[in-house]
């Protein structure tokens, strides 16, 4: 039925490129709505309420970056950006405003579709197979809980708004307390073996989740100097 698609945001001024990669979601049985400026995208995202936004960057008017924080203001809603610029400046500040994904142009429609499943597949929630609260998926902290269940984080009593790749690396550091981990090996079990970045990805998370939650005195994402990060709780 279509009220159960899955509904793809597309945001890019080259008209056909936004329709080849419309055609190849069609495909695969989702929804998809194009715009091709920021303004129309900012409108269309509370009109459409898309599951994930596939973003350009260079957009006239209001441009990728400024969509993407005006979306992140109340929506943690998964953001894939795409830009023919491959500066890694461009791809950290993309990650920073937010983004979960950063795709360079050209790039091969049939990986960004398998990106949007991977992402999708995660964020999904389903309730109907899966109990309220998984052992395994909660873990807490003084001050900090994080369900991977539902996606959420709450710190002092505050519910957090955190996109999924931020939740899913804090959780996963959060579950080995104390354990140290390299760059590498979080790229790897974060974004998976086949995503392409580089490990300054980690850093900008990183540094993302510890603006929000700062100030603890029990527990803190720590910085391992020269080997990677850890979740340590202090004793």
């Amino acid at each position: 039925m279509a009220a159960d698609k899955q509904k793809v945001l597309i945001v890019d001024d080259d008209e056909n490129i936004a329709e080849l990669i419309s055609l190849y979601l069609l495909k695969e049985c989702y929804e998809t709505r194009i715009v091709h400026d920021g303004e129309s995208a900012i409108r269309e995202f509370q009109s459409f309420r898309p599951n994930i936004v596939l973003l350009d960057l260079m957009l006239p008017g209001i441009d990728g970056y400024q969509v993407c924080r005006e979306i992140r203001k109340n929506s943690s809603c998964p953001i894939i950006m795409l830009s023919a610029k491959g500066e890694v400046f461009d791809k950290v500040l993309g990650l920073e405003l937010g983004a979960d994904d950063y795709m360079v142009k050209p790039f091969d429609s049939k990986e960004l579709v398998a990106r949007v499943k991977a992402i999708l597949r995660r964020t999904a929630q389903e309730p109907e197979k899966e109990p309220a609260v998984l052992q395994g998926d909660f873990v807490e902290y003084p001050g900090l809980s994080i369900n991977l269940t539902n996606y959420s984080v709450t710190f002092r009593g505050h519910k957090v708004e955190m996109p999924p790749k931020e939740l899913e690396l804090l959780y996963f550091l959060a579950k080995s307390p104390n354990q140290v981990f390299t760059r590498e090996q979080l790229l790897d079990r974060i974004w998976g073996y086949e995503y392409i970045g580089d490990t300054r990805t980690v850093d900008v998370h990183i540094k993302r989740i510890r603006e929000k939650l700062e100030g603890s005195e029990d527990w803190a994402v720590a910085t391992v100097w020269g080997v990677g990060y850890k979740f340590e709780v202090r004793q």
